[in-house]
């Protein structure tokens, strides 16, 4: 069986799908780390991370909305010149008088409006259930290391006397307490379900991934099942007629305008703003993300290379300890015992100077006089330690 990887034909490849799948999240971590690295200096945008899965939403939900609008395809998918097209293909009657008809292709309103809620919706969603069960795993794990903590509080807080008795008794109180123990139950039962509603959504995407990939289906994930959409090339005359529809689209909204002539001109002059946000949102803020990730690597590197710890050579090895005029002399041969001058058995060295001796010897010595033979520096039986050479 042979695999599409020369981008042959309208059917994008198994990698330019997971390509235009895997766009979003990139873009997510690459701008939620632009906005932590900014908020360093600009202390206002750490409102935006405190809200990050609104903000992404809402972003998400712009850039989806004008892309579905203009291309019939998502953000990602356009940026791959990908389309979206409709399973079951609607003849629309072009003359009504000769009876011609032709092949619709084009998403209908319905298929754009729920393509908007698979994009933005279910994953916004998602992110909030993944939060849910997160905070719901730390709470279970710190209860299992030091037991319940809102539950000692709670009994204190009702163990005080009358006075608390009649407030805890009041129905605002009730209402209230009511809300939070079904706020605790709901979150306790999303910790639950949430790994195997995860685990069976990623394992119905990975069936749905593998099937794409070896032709046994037209649908890269269940989504697009549920939709009803083919992700297709796009065509040079796909291409035309979309620039040609934006065009008109943007036409016949200039005719709505209404108002004075200043007026019309201020609401022109926003509407071709927007348009130009919009058309180069896509490549603008995908080299906007990268022109900073960029400049962040060069001057890491270069406050890496700056704050290097300069590297020392190591310093020299002290200096022998002198041999005491009243000490014992050094034989001219090394291999020679200073107490016995015979070669040495069982080697042993005086760690306080450093010279080695027989073992018998520089014990005996060591045991009556408490001291180095060759240095005269205090030392005990202690300090003599046993070498051992290979043969």
């Amino acid at each position: 069986m042979l695999f599409q990887v020369g981008g042959q034909g309208s059917r994008p490849t198994f990698f330019e799908m997971a390509a235009a799948q895997q766009l979003p999240s990139s873009l997510r971590a690459a701008l939620t780390y632009s906005l932590g690295v900014l908020a360093l200096r600009r202390p206002f945008l750490h409102k935006l991370l405190d809200y990050e899965d609104e903000f992404f939403a809402l972003l998400t939900l712009l850039l989806e909305t004008h892309s579905l609008r203009n291309t019939d395809a998502c953000f990602s998918e356009s940026l791959y010149g990908l389309r979206r097209r409709a399973v079951n293909v609607k003849l629309k009657n072009v003359n009504s008088e000769a009876g011609e008809q032709i092949q619709q292709s084009s998403l209908e309103k319905r298929q754009k409006v729920l393509s908007v809620a698979f994009l933005v919706v279910l994953p916004y969603f998602k992110s909030k259930l993944y939060t849910i069960y997160n905070k719901e795993r730390e709470a279970a794990l710190q209860a299992s290391l030091w037991g319940h903590v809102d539950d000692r509080l709670n009994e204190n807080d009702y163990s005080g006397g009358d006075d608390q008795s009649f407030a805890s008794s009041s129905p605002s109180h009730r209402g209230e307490s009511a809300r939070t123990t079904l706020a605790k139950r709901i979150k306790k039962i999303i910790g639950v379900c949430y790994p195997w509603i995860h685990a069976g959504n990623e394992g119905l995407a990975f069936a749905y991934q593998l099937l794409y990939l070896l032709d046994a289906t037209g649908f890269y994930s269940p989504g697009l099942h549920a939709l009803g959409v083919h992700v297709c090339r796009a065509t040079g005359q796909e291409l035309m007629d979309t620039s040609s529809r934006i065009s008109r689209i943007r036409s016949r909204e200039r005719e709505r305008l209404r108002g004075p002539p200043w007026l019309k001109t201020l609401q022109g002059a926003l509407l071709t703003c927007s348009y130009a946000v919009l058309d180069y949102a896509q490549t603008g803020l995908i080299a906007a993300v990268f022109f900073f990730k960029m400049m962040e690597w060069w001057y890491q590197s270069a406050e890496e290379r700056m704050s290097a710890p300069t590297v020392y050579p190591p310093p020299p090895p002290p200096p022998p300890p002198k041999v005491a005029k009243e000490g014992i002399p050094l034989p001219a041969d090394k291999a020679v015992c200073p107490l016995c001058s015979q070669k040495r058995a069982n080697p042993s060295v005086v760690s306080v100077s450093g010279f080695v001796f027989c073992y018998t010897c520089v014990f005996k010595y060591v045991s009556q006089y408490e001291r180095c033979p060759v240095t005269l520096m205090p030392a005990t039986v202690d300090h003599i330690r046993r070498l051992f050479q290979d043969v």
